[in-house]
């Protein structure tokens, strides 16, 4: 994933580190776990099947990611729990090597981050087809269905700071930052500083005329730490955040509207390699299935109990697939 001479070949060492290390641990000895729900009843049956499972380490991506591991044991396959993989590059990258079979990504990714396109599709469908297609056509990546949620980038701030200063648009706060105001300080995480849907082209779209890279306008931090730092108003009055986050309307902040369409669609999808699909085709059904019922509201519902009431993911997970018949 990274380009830049002499970084390629870190890249994978630290793959091949993550997989030494069993990075996320290893679940499951063969033997499926969860029982049999509407996904086994509408005759998916994945017995003899042994899928390897991965996703990223945020809160959102490991429920995500636990979902697949309950779902495809109640068909009866048998689940390598990977999950909790630092980084979308290195997620990615297990992906296309064969250390994982699948894990959860987003079409925005995908499209810009993945393939290299310059230009998001503003339309959520057509994004989902142009990433779907050119990826299989590419890595022999099968995209599942898209989700109803769009867990986009926004900058976000305080409502009290909003209303303060009457900050409603990313324009806004590109103007705050323009006039040169002290309190125009922005956290964001180190990937987001770099990404081609990151800051630099965001900043760029939005006009911001003033030198905007270091300390203490704008601070790195882990992407856990960002939303509580702006909550606090230090060391950043503003932060980079993803809008299903459930911290979101825990903390009482409020996302800026993304007034010039900056960010692309963040719909997600389950990406599996194309020969674990040719296996058992039936493994794309399981998370079609599962898909349609992930909208935005569910989604901050879900992410709030892992991330503001410090539930565990898995048990997040298997609860909801529970109630929705899912599993049994």
């Amino acid at each position: 994933m990274l380009t830049r001479s002499g970084r390629v070949v870190g890249a994978t060492i630290a793959v091949l580190a993550f997989v030494l290390a069993g990075c996320g641990g290893l679940s499951g000895s063969g033997q499926p776990q969860a029982q049999g729900g509407s996904l086994a009843a509408s005759g998916i049956n994945l017995a003899g099947q042994t899928y390897t499972v991965g996703g990223q380490e945020f809160d959102e991506q490991l429920l995500l990611c636990k979902m697949s591991v309950a779902a495809l044991q109640s068909v009866g396959a048998a689940v390598n729990d990977r999950c909790n993989i630092t980084g979308s590059a290195a997620a990615r990258q297990a992906l296309l090597s064969g250390e994982i079979d699948m894990g959860w990504s987003y079409t925005g990714t995908g499209w810009i981050t993945n393939l290299g396109n310059t230009t998001p599709i503003p339309d959520s469908q057509q994004q989902y087809v142009a990433v779907r297609d050119q990826d299989l056509q590419r890595n022999q990546i099968v995209w599942t269905n898209p989700t109803p949620f769009n867990n986009t980038y926004a900058i976000a701030t305080t409502r009290a700071f909003a209303d303060a200063n009457n900050l409603r648009t990313t324009t806004d706060w590109a103007n705050f930052i323009n006039s040169g105001n002290p309190q125009a300080t922005t956290c964001v995480e180190a990937e987001f500083a770099s990404r081609n849907d990151g800051l630099p082209n965001l900043l760029k779209t939005y006009g911001v005329t003033v030198p905007y890279d270091a300390p203490p306008a704008l601070t790195v931090l882990d992407t856990g730490a960002i939303y509580q730092a702006t909550a606090n108003g230090n060391p950043c009055k503003f932060g980079e955040v993803f809008t299903t986050d459930g911290r979101i309307p825990a903390l009482n902040l409020v996302s800026l509207a993304d007034d010039k369409n900056f960010f692309p669609k963040y719909n997600a999808s389950n990406t599996i390699r194309k020969n674990v699909v040719d296996r058992n085709p039936a493994v794309v059904q399981v998370f079609d299935q599962i898909s349609p019922r992930l909208t935005d509201d569910v989604m901050l519902q879900l992410n709030g109990q892992i991330s503001s009431q410090g539930r565990d993911a898995g048990q997040v997970a298997n609860e909801f697939l529970q109630q929705q018949g899912f599993i049994g």
